[in-house]
């Protein structure tokens, strides 16, 4: 019997719009909270055609954006500029754990619906704003995007190739990082608040600020008046050394190398067969972004470099040595670790290899019955071989070769150009 979700009988009012905010009332929802997303009438949330595919607009319905982030949860429409449309917020309310909300610094306050107006109806409501810099200070009215806040608080900076130019990444780190996991954060550590006999609570979750807060690294290397170490490749998980960096396929894809650790790097040294590298670590005294571990990463993209992406893996995925390869986001959506379809596949397949050789030794062992068939021989004609697809089969068999350092494990994914 499975136990009720954590937050069932939780109440949340979603007034955001976009990312972030969908995001934060999304992992809510997900652990049980009942979520009513209100929108304004007409167009509603800007996120329904953003990223909308043309199959979803001959449809007339929401893109998957839209439906991605906003799944699980219940939906309204109200007008927060009309006295009818305040007074059914200032309801829902009242009877309401949480209120989420991503509005510019005082637009709820001058609709009249803002934190101290609704605190009146429900003083033991948490109401969460989600902006760009907090709702005080010279910045709070600033518009701004997630690119803005990690440009702000010095983490966009610390994206950057070797040249030092910055990489825009195609994930949202201050909307997600910064917005939906601090607002998450918050809210529950609110409703412990609430629930232990305390009062509601306003909860200003600053994007920005949250950013500039998880930049852990670079603050250690300002603690340390290390300038070098906030450089590309001058750090320890910045490319400023073998163990941890990422090296190109044959080809043409790219391997994670994570060891970080002395044995993680001396079982990767061993099973590329260059013992001789075993102590060429910074933990034994290799200097960070120096000489020899500038040399020593050449020499290792130079190896990793002669084989394919699916080698490397073959090889050292079943190992510890802390390798991965950098999958595309299609990939990812197929890889056992993500897709439960796949990892059953996979799972019955090694089951049944499991029975196929175990089978043999258990026919070996059998003690010989009087008219019997004699030690060894099969109990039962051979079965033909299941074809693709039928029962206790998977549908696509994981391919691969045995995996050194594994034996009898099979490879569970097979990399492509794109999932």
């Amino acid at each position: 019997m499975s136990s009720p979700a954590a937050l069932q009988g939780l109440r949340v009012l979603d007034l955001t719009r976009l990312l972030p905010g969908p995001v934060a009332t999304l992992r809510l929802a997900e652990m049980g909270a009942d979520v009513l997303k209100i929108e304004p009438p007409g167009a509603g949330d800007a996120a329904r055609v953003m990223m909308q595919s043309a199959l979803d607009e001959v449809a007339a319905r929401p893109g998957a954006f839209y439906r991605l982030v906003n799944r699980g949860k219940r939906e309204t429409r109200v007008d927060l500029k009309t006295e009818s449309g305040r007074s059914v917020l200032f309801a829902l309310a009242r009877d309401a754990d949480v209120l989420v909300e991503s509005f510019r610094p005082g637009v709820m306050d001058r609709l009249g619906v803002g934190y101290e107006a609704l605190r009146k109806v429900n003083p033991k409501l948490v109401y969460c704003a989600i902006t760009g810099y907090g709702t005080t200070g010279p910045f709070a009215g600033h518009p701004g995007h997630d690119i803005n806040y990690v440009a702000y608080s010095g983490v966009l900076d610390q994206l950057a190739a070797r040249d030092g130019v910055p990489v825009l990444p195609n994930f949202q780190i201050a909307d997600l990082l910064g917005g939906a996991l601090s607002a998450v954060t918050q809210i529950l550590a609110a409703l412990w608040h609430v629930a232990r006999g305390g009062e509601g609570r306003f909860v200003d979750v600053s994007m920005a600020h949250a950013s500039y807060a998880h930049n852990v690294v670079a603050q250690v290397a300002l603690a340390n008046d290390d300038a070098a170490a906030l450089q590309p490749g001058g750090g320890l998980l910045n490319g400023g050394v073998p163990c941890y960096n990422l090296y190109r396929t044959q080809d043409g894809r790219w391997l994670a190398v994570g060891a970080l650790e002395l044995k993680f790097w001396q079982t990767l040294c061993q099973a590329i067969g260059r013992e001789d590298w075993a102590e060429r670590h910074w933990s034994l005294g290799q200097a960070i972004g120096g000489a020899d571990a500038a040399a020593l990463t050449r020499e290792l993209a130079a190896i990793i470099e002669s084989e394919s992406l699916q080698t490397w893996i073959d090889r050292l995925e079943a190992i510890d040595t802390c390798v991965s390869p950098v999958l595309t986001p299609g990939e990812a959506s197929r890889h056992p670790l993500f897709n439960a379809e796949v990892l059953q596949a996979m799972m019955d397949e090694m089951a049944a290899r499991q029975t196929q050789q175990a089978a043999p030794a258990m026919q070996a062992a059998a003690p010989f019955q009087p008219g019997g068939q004699p030690p060894g021989a099969p109990a039962v004609p051979p079965a033909r071989p299941a074809q693709p697809g039928q029962s206790g089969q998977p549908s696509q068999p994981a391919q691969g070769t045995d995996m050194p350092g594994a034996p009898g494990a099979k490879k569970p994914f097979t990399y492509g150009p794109w999932g």
